[in-house]
């Protein structure tokens, strides 16, 4: 009997110690869900605040390229590319809520369309949103070193990849088959200088590196083996011939704690605002 009383003691110890463990676990991942979940809906109402007050236009090109067959082969994308109309943003009001607005990105085929802000660090826009009010979501943001009125030979985007699709939360969208059937290889960027079409070149998934992310380089021929390092991780082939006169966007967020997805695209047309 007194064995019986001891088990059952034993027993509704230990269910009480599970349940109690339990409980902890609910309380701290409600510290930590009840946060992501205000985050995202402050980006949301933001974002939504964003396109209600900033005028956007599509514009056709007012040129004609200049390019011959002798340059870019007849079977390369960038004929039809060169077809495609801009994308252009009106920044005056974006400029009264955040003057560290430099651009405004649009990927096809993802939720990516956003405008861009620049800090003097890559940590600022981590923990911080558009208006700059703290904020774990962060916000898209381009890479100090770049000048921001004048693309370099590599011109970088940070954002997290969020899990309910904002940010980059949808660039893992360009390692799908499905994403590049449905010709979405494109982005259009605006700034409050230029309007500019980007040829998507390579996509990947990648272990957590910085060796795309260089900016500086000594020569065109460093430049052309970096080229083609990134070329050659793509996970989709695209008929894009690149050279090294030729100016790239990087776009990377993180797809787990160890990876990265990675998009790379080459300016294919860019026109004065």
């Amino acid at each position: 009997m007194k064995k019986r009383k001891l088990r059952l003691k034993k027993k509704n110890f230990c269910l009480i110690l599970t349940a109690l463990f339990s409980t902890i676990l609910i309380i701290a991942n409600l510290f930590y869900v009840i946060p992501w979940i205000l985050d995202n809906h402050k980006v949301g109402k933001e974002m939504k605040k964003i396109k209600e007050e900033t005028p956007i236009i599509e514009k056709k090109p007012s040129g004609e390229d200049k390019k011959k067959e002798e340059e870019v082969p007849s079977f390369d994308p960038y004929w039809d590319f060169i077809k495609m109309n801009y994308l252009e943003v009106d920044f005056s009001n974006l400029k009264k809520t955040n003057n560290e607005v430099v651009a405004w990105v649009l990927v096809n085929g993802t939720n990516i369309n956003y405008p861009v802000v620049q800090h003097s660090d890559n940590k600022y826009y981590l923990t911080h949103s558009f208006d700059r009010s703290k904020n774990s979501s962060g916000w898209v943001f381009m890479d100090y070193r770049n000048n921001s009125k004048e693309f370099q030979k590599n011109t970088i985007l940070y954002a997290h990849g969020r899990k309910n699709g904002s940010m980059f939360g949808t660039l893992k969208n360009v390692l799908d088959d499905k994403w590049l059937q449905e010709n979405h290889d494109t982005i259009r960027l605006s700034t409050p200088h230029e309007n500019s079409l980007w040829q998507v070149f390579s996509v990947y998934k990648i272990h957590t590196t910085n060796d795309y992310i260089q900016t500086d380089f000594s020569s065109d021929e460093e430049y052309s083996q970096f080229l083609h390092k990134l070329q050659e991780r793509s996970i989709h082939h695209f008929s894009t011939t690149l050279q090294a006169s030729d100016k790239i966007l990087t776009l990377s967020t993180c797809f787990n704690e160890e990876e990265k997805v990675v998009l790379h695209a080459k300016l294919v047309q860019a026109e004065e605002r």
